[in-house]
């Protein structure tokens, strides 16, 4: 009988869920994982990033990667490792970045990366000069839904969801495919980068 083996088929998504869950381990409501609403010491610099990895709980951080976990290997496997770890740390920096420029609360999560990687896979297939039914169904769906809630108060942070479905739109129009090239499941040669109190969002 042939032997069967674990394999750790998706490496960019697999640490990346790792890295979460060491940091809500060692490190729960570390400002060191956390998006700052102003730059005030180091941590605040790093946060625009690493707030990634910093979440508000299990539960939050176990919604965020049941979707990162479904997407990621498939948007990994047709983009390529690197191509998809930049999508990741630019969406995030964006994110940051946004939020320290006009809002006035911590920001934890990787709720930003999964909405990337919604409307990223949305687009999958797409050719230049077109736009995919499925993509506008799930822009409706998803980001319509946030741009709503975004009215409400409940401490979760939609404008972290809407930049990261922006930010991951973005990605798949810029690596579509001219309406002459076959598609294939092989990743691009190239990808176009287009660049206070702890009360926390999520």
């Amino acid at each position: 009988m042939a032997r069967v083996r674990i394999s750790y088929n998706s490496p960019v998504v697999l640490t990346f869920a790792l890295l979460a869950v060491v940091v809500q381990l060692v490190a729960p409501g570390s400002r060191w994982f956390a998006a700052a609403p102003e730059f005030q010491g180091t941590e605040s610099y790093v946060g625009l990033v690493s707030h990634i990895l910093g979440h508000g709980g299990w539960d939050h951080l176990i919604g965020n990667f049941m979707l990162i976990l479904l997407l990621g290997p498939i948007l990994e496997e047709r983009y390529g490792s690197v191509p998809l770890m930049a999508m990741i740390l630019i969406t995030a920096l964006v994110t940051g970045i946004v939020n320290v420029s006009f809002f006035d609360t911590y920001l934890v999560g990787a709720s930003g990366i999964a909405f990337m990687m919604i409307l990223l896979a949305s687009t999958a297939n797409i050719r230049q000069g077109e736009i995919p039914l499925t993509f506008i169904a799930v822009a409706v769906v998803y980001l319509g839904g946030e741009i709503v809630k975004a009215f409400e108060d409940d401490r979760v942070s939609q404008m972290a969801h809407v930049v990261g479905g922006v930010v991951g739109a973005a990605f798949g129009f810029l690596s579509a495919k001219s309406k002459g090239d076959p598609i294939s499941g092989h990743p691009p040669s190239a990808i176009a980068i287009a660049g206070g109190k702890l009360k926390a969002k999520v």
